[in-house]
C-alpha cells in the first residue's frame, strides 16, 4: 500500500484544516520543499499535496506562492507528487504536468461539469485521480463548502465509464480530526468504483494505517496521512512499515 505523507498548502505555507474549515487552520512551515525533503529522506516514495488556495478560490498572490511551493516540492529528488485542489481546466493539468505533477486530482469539475472531466480523463489517462469528498453519504464540492445533493455512490459509479483509473475519497468528518477511519467504508466505495481506492481522512494511529493495509490491494491502493504525522502521533519511518504490513 502506498502511504502518501500530506502537504496541504494555502499562499505558500504548510497548514492543516479541521474538517476543510478555512476558519480552523493551523500552519505547520512556511517551507514546502523543505518538508518535502524530509519525507524522501525518511523513505517516502509519494506525497500528496493540496492547493488549498485554489480550491478555495484565493487571491492570485496566495495562488501564485503555492505554485512556486508545487514547483519547489516536483524538484525534490526521488519523489512522486500527486496533485489537488482546484483542478478545473486543461491549461491547469498542462502546467501541473509541466511542474512535474505524476497524479493530478480533479474534484468538483467531477459534479459540475462531467463532460469535461471525460474528455480530461481520456486525454490525460492513468495521470489523472478523481477526488471525491463527503460527509454523511453526500458528496461536497469546491473546497468542499458546497453540497450537491448526490450520493457518494452515484458520483463514484461513474467514474469508471469516465475513463478513471485512481480515487482519492476523503471523509470530510474525519479530516484533521484524528478520529480513526472506517476501513469499510473504503472497501464500498472502492467496489462501487470497480478499482482499488487511496483513503483520506482521520488516520490516527498506527493501527488505522494497517487495518487499510489488511484491507488489501483489490480495495486500497494507497493512505494520505497530515495531521497525526505532523503532531507526533508515530513518525513516517513508523506509518510506511505500517503500511507494508510490517511491524513498527
Amino acid at each position: 500500500m502506498i502511504l502518501f505523507p500530506a502537504i496541504d498548502l494555502i499562499a505558500g505555507k504548510v497548514v492543516r484544516l479541521e474538517r476543510g474549515d478555512r476558519e480552523h487552520m493551523k500552519v505547520y512551515g512556511d517551507d514546502p520543499a523543505a518538508v518535502a525533503r524530509s519525507f524522501a529522506e525518511q523513505g517516502a516514495t509519494w506525497v500528496h499535496v493540496v492547493d488549498l488556495s485554489a480550491a478555495l478560490e484565493e487571491d492570485e498572490k496566495a495562488r501564485g506562492a503555492n505554485t512556486r511551493a508545487i514547483e519547489a516540492i516536483c524538484a525534490v529528488e526521488g519523489l512522486s507528487v500527486d496533485i489537488g485542489g482546484g483542478v478545473r481546466s486543461l491549461a491547469r493539468i498542462d502546467e501541473l504536468a509541466a511542474l512535474g505533477c505524476k497524479r493530478i486530482a480533479l474534484g468538483t469539475v467531477l459534479v459540475r461539469e462531467p463532460g469535461f472531466a471525460e474528455v480530461a480523463a481520456r486525454a490525460f489517462g492513468g495521470l489523472l485521480v478523481a477526488d471525491v469528498a463527503a460527509r454523511d453519504g453526500e458528496v461536497k464540492v469546491n473546497g468542499w463548502r458546497e453540497g450537491v445533493s448526490r450520493s457518494v455512490e452515484d458520483v463514484v459509479g461513474e467514474l469508471s465509464s469516465l475513463g478513471f483509473k485512481h480515487l482519492v475519497f476523503t471523509d470530510i468528518a474525519r479530516d484533521g480530526m484524528q478520529t480513526g477511519i472506517d476501513a469499510e467504508a473504503y472497501r464500498r466505495v472502492a467496489q462501487v468504483a470497480g478499482f482499488p481506492v487511496v483513503a483520506s481522512g482521520g488516520i490516527s494511529s498506527l493501527d488505522d494505517i494497517r487495518a487499510l493495509a489488511a484491507a488489501g490491494p483489490e480495495a486500497i491502493e494507497g493512505a494520505i496521512t497530515g495531521r497525526a504525522l505532523y503532531e507526533g502521533a508515530f513518525s513516517l519511518a513508523e506509518a510506511l512499515a505500517a503500511a507494508e504490513g510490517g511491524e513498527a
